[in-house]
Formats: structure tokens, C-alpha cells, sequence
């Protein structure tokens, strides 16, 4: 993609320091790269689709480099878009951060928790009011999300997130600091009349003859059936429901057998809603990771909780 599109914007008056384009650039681009797409962007900051796509030009102009590609549909960052946008968005966190800092001094405000929302309905919420017991006068605001915070932004103090396979939150976030808080069991998960009503499952072979219950598609139960030697499985059907906290209730209610983490069925196994089908080998497929920003790493607060979830988890 060649830059001749870009003759007719302006370029920096001369004298005009070339290491500091236009303000209102810098956020428009921000948000494109943020949000996904100049459209959605024009959204964020309440302006129109071209005017967006003017700041975007012009700043691709003075950069003299290619941000965006627009032979993509939806406006993709290119590598180079990437990189930039990297560093801006931390940029104008800290604008905001400081800011708000100076407008609000000594106010603390409450700990904001991001988490999947599996795991913040069947683990964080039902155990968070002793960790405020033991910590009186500290504010806590849980937000359950699929989405990663933007934590120069600071949307958030902590993230608990679950990672596949081995990978860490490095390939996700810059600037901060992480530990992984537990690598939990996968297992087949059922209520105890479901599999009264069914032949008695002796291998993970027998578990197809049951209804099995996905989160979006068979993917999962797929990779797990693999992993018991079931190679080569086609398409397995069943009842599909988008979240693993679903799944999880479905299962409760004796609609069928689904796959779930031990972290997030414990309550559930332990006062016998539902029970482990115990066919096969364990298995892991990823970790739960606690990210807060390098920065607040020893934050008192993140201190505590960091702890506390060590040790609940550790159970």
C-alpha cells in the first residue's frame, strides 16, 4: 500500500515539532485500534464515521507511515498501526490517569476486579464477603467480562483471567506483572439423576450416548474427548449456550453433561448438585493468571487480595 493518497492533508507547518501530532489524531486513532474498526470508533467518541477517518489521514500524514489498512474491512491495523498503538494507548492512559489523580487527590475509590463471568457468579461472589470481612472499609467492584482491561486506562486494579494451554498474559497486556493462581482439572460434570437415568458411563466412549452441552461449539468437548485417545471425533451434538456458566447451571438442572473447570463447579460437586463423571485421565487446558499493572503490583490492596486468592484457590 503506497502513501499517495495522502498528498492532499495537511503536513506540519515548518518549525512545528514533527514528535508531536495533533491531539484529536492521536485519540481518534486510539480508538480505532481500541474498539476494532473506524465506524465503531466514531461510536465511541460521538463523532461522525468521516470525521474519524479525517483525524486517522491526518495523522498518517504527518507520521508519514501507513496505520491503517483499508484494503481490510473494518480498517485493521497494520503492523506498524499495531506497534503505535501500543504505545498511545498506554500515553493517553497516563493523561487520564494523571488527570484524574489531580482532580481527585487522596481518593481512592473501590478495587475494580475484572474476571470471566463463570468464574465471578461460581467462585469470586459467592466467597468475597469474607475477604471484605477481613478487610473492613475496603470497596470492591467486580465486573465479570470476556473483554481485557485497558489498564493504563486503569478500567481496572486486577484481572483474573483464564489462559489456554501455556501461554501467560504477556501476549496480552504491556506493563505488568503476573502469577498464575491455579491450573485447574477439566471435567465431565453431571447431576446425579441425569446419570441415574442413563446406562452407567464406564470410558469416555459411552459419554457420547449422553446429551453433552457446549459453550458456543463442540470445540471443547472435542479437544477433551482427544485427549481421552478419541481421536478423530466428528461433529458431537448438542445444546449450545455461548458461557461456561451456563453450561454449568444446565448441567445443575439435569439437562445434560457438560465440561467445566474444577474452580468453577467446587461448590456445586461439594454439596452435590452435580458430580464428576470419572472416566479417563485428568486434564488441563489452561490456568487462571491474577495481572494487575506493574506499577501497583504492591498496591496494599492487590497485596491482600493477591494472597487471599493464592490461598483459597490452593484448597
Amino acid at each position: 500500500m503506497t502513501l499517495e493518497y495522502l498528498d492532499d492533508l495537511p503536513r506540519p507547518r515548518p518549525g512545528a515539532h514533527k514528535s508531536t501530532p495533533p491531539f484529536a489524531a492521536l485519540r481518534a486513532f486510539e480508538s480505532v485500534g481500541r474498539v476494532g474498526g473506524l465506524r465503531r470508533a466514531a461510536q465511541d467518541l460521538g463523532l461522525d464515521h468521516a470525521v474519524v477517518s479525517r483525524h486517522v489521514r491526518a495523522l498518517e500524514s504527518w507520521l508519514g507511515v501507513s496505520l491503517i489498512d483499508r484494503l481490510q474491512s473494518g480498517g485493521r491495523l497494520t503492523p506498524d498501526g499495531e506497534r503505535y498503538h501500543r504505545r498511545i494507548s498506554a500515553a493517553l492512559g497516563e493523561i487520564a490517569a494523571a488527570t484524574t489523580d489531580l482532580m481527585r487527590p487522596g481518593e481512592q475509590g473501590p478495587l475494580k476486579i475484572w474476571c470471566p463471568q463463570g468464574f465471578a457468579s461460581h467462585w469470586l461472589a459467592p466467597r468475597l464477603g469474607q475477604f471484605r470481612t477481613d478487610n473492613p472499609g475496603l470497596e470492591i467492584e467486580v465486573q465479570p467480562t470476556e473483554a481485557k482491561p485497558n489498564f493504563a486506562a486503569r478500567e481496572a486494579d486486577a484481572d483474573i483471567r483464564y489462559v489456554p494451554g501455556e501461554a501467560t498474559p504477556a501476549g496480552l497486556f504491556t506493563r505488568v506483572r503476573w502469577i498464575e493462581l491455579v491450573r485447574p482439572e477439566v471435567m465431565a460434570v453431571a447431576s446425579p439423576a441425569l446419570l441415574a437415568a442413563h446406562p452407567p458411563v464406564r470410558e469416555p466412549a459411552d459419554l457420547l450416548a449422553l446429551p453433552l452441552l457446549h459453550k458456543k461449539t463442540d470445540e471443547q468437548w472435542r479437544n477433551w474427548l482427544g485427549e481421552q485417545g478419541l481421536k478423530g471425533v466428528g461433529q458431537v451434538p448438542g445444546l449450545r449456550l455461548w458461557y461456561n456458566s451456563m453450561t454449568v447451571e444446565a448441567a445443575s438442572r439435569g439437562q445434560g453433561v457438560a465440561l467445566a473447570n474444577a474452580c468453577v463447579v467446587r461448590d456445586q460437586l461439594r454439596d452435590g448438585r452435580l458430580v464428576k463423571v470419572d472416566v479417563g485421565r485428568p486434564v488441563t487446558s489452561g490456568a487462571y493468571f491474577f495481572t494487575t499493572r506493574a506499577d501497583r503490583w504492591s498496591h496494599p490492596p492487590l497485596v491482600r487480595l493477591r494472597r487471599w486468592l493464592l490461598q483459597e484457590l490452593a484448597e
